[in-house]
């Protein structure tokens, strides 16, 4: 297997800010690339573009090429669940979404301690258990957001999964909150090979501060930044898959080239990833990845990540262009609640897999780019 899998999270977009407005063309072409490099997984999932990403992939994949030649790997929403019947009601729906009769990974989705509550409340790991038993799914697995304590009592109790996907690139990698470094050190402990995600950061990596960027260079010229962050992640002995979250035919030509032979990154490149990191960290301000998932239950419809992204770039550089975070902040909000019409719900902070504080931050955002 080709280590670079092919994320269906961010696909591109005809119409910015319009998760369901995928240039579905470009995707087709992107496709077939990938399949003509070699690559085969494809990782989509129930909430994704919207809830729209599954039926994308029928058509751009499943539609489009022999099912022999892609692995597919969906996922259960946890959070989605409501009672018994849920689960394999929404797996139904997945199969027929997708227009395939089988996954070849089948994951619960984004496991933390209250999450995984909710999979033990509706004995979804038996779940797992029968899909692989009747061939519904080839290989099950979970992916997870939480403290490496947390992942290995999953495990202990759960020794059946034959995966785990797990956030990981180099900038959590010794964060304390994500714990990237302990948790992949759990899933080894348990015998269990990785699914990267998240390894450039919701694209955060891919733009990196100057003199963060000055420390990579110096070492390897001709890396770009997102290459850095693909090679750590790959380089990982038990990584089996490096998801990448691909927009464009540009990125993935140079995902597929950079994980053509994936190495351990050397001791001299690893310090110059350390220093990189010192840098990072002092310039960002909300560690959103933009994944999207706060989006599709906010009663405001407010452009969270969006917006969290404009907070970031003014608390970077406060000096540079003042006027334009304020311009671009405007204009989203014209189809967008505001963060000031947050109503402090929490249905966004009980789904995002950072576990960051957002209502307090909507706040942050409303002072420093409302008038």
């Amino acid at each position: 297997m080709k280590k670079l899998g092919f994320g269906c999270m961010r696909m591109p977009l005809l119409e910015m800010g319009n998760p369901e407005s995928v240039d579905r063309e470009h995707v087709c072409r992107m496709v077939d690339r990938f399949l003509e490099k070699g690559g085969t997984y494809f990782d989509t999932a129930y909430m994704y573009h919207h809830f729209q990403s599954e039926r994308i992939v029928k058509e751009v994949l499943v539609d489009r090429h022999p099912r022999d030649t892609y692995t597919l790997a969906d996922k259960l929403p946890v959070v989605f669940l409501q009672c018994p019947e849920d689960v394999e009601r929404i797996f139904q729906e997945q199969l027929k979404k997708c227009g395939v009769d089988y996954f070849d990974y089948y994951l619960l989705h984004d496991l933390s301690t209250s999450h995984y509550e909710q999979a033990e409340k509706y004995d979804c790991f038996s779940f797992l258990r029968r899909l692989k038993e009747t061939g519904k799914a080839r290989h099950i697995g979970f992916s997870f957001h939480d403290t490496a304590e947390v992942l290995d009592q999953i495990l202990t109790r759960h020794p059946e999964v034959e995966f785990v996907q797990l956030q990981i690139n180099y900038l959590d990698w010794e964060d304390a909150g994500i714990q990237s470094r302990l948790c992949y050190e759990t899933a080894i402990r348990h015998g269990k090979p990785v699914v990267v995600m998240e390894p450039v950061k919701g694209g955060s990596l891919a733009q990196i501060p100057e003199e963060a960027g000055r420390i990579l260079k110096a070492c390897h010229p001709e890396w770009s930044p997102a290459a850095w962050a693909l090679r750590f992640a790959a380089g990982l002995d038990q990584v089996m898959v490096v998801l990448s979250g691909m927009s464009s035919l540009e990125q993935m030509e140079e995902n597929l080239q950079v994980l053509e032979n994936p190495q351990p990154l050397s001791p001299e490149e690893q310090e110059a990833v350390r220093k990189a990191v010192e840098q990072i960290r002092g310039t960002v301000a909300i560690p959103c990845t933009a994944c999207g998932y706060c989006l599709d239950g906010c009663p405001q419809q407010i452009a969270i990540p969006n917006y969290f992204a404009l907070f970031n770039a003014e608390k970077k550089d406060p000096s540079e262009k003042p006027w334009a975070q304020r311009s671009y902040y405007a204009n989203l909000s014209q189809n967008h609640g505001k963060a000031s019409d947050c109503v402090a719900c929490g249905t966004c902070e009980n789904i995002c897999p950072q576990h960051l504080p957002i209502i307090q931050l909507l706040k942050d955002v409303a002072g420093a780019l409302e008038d």
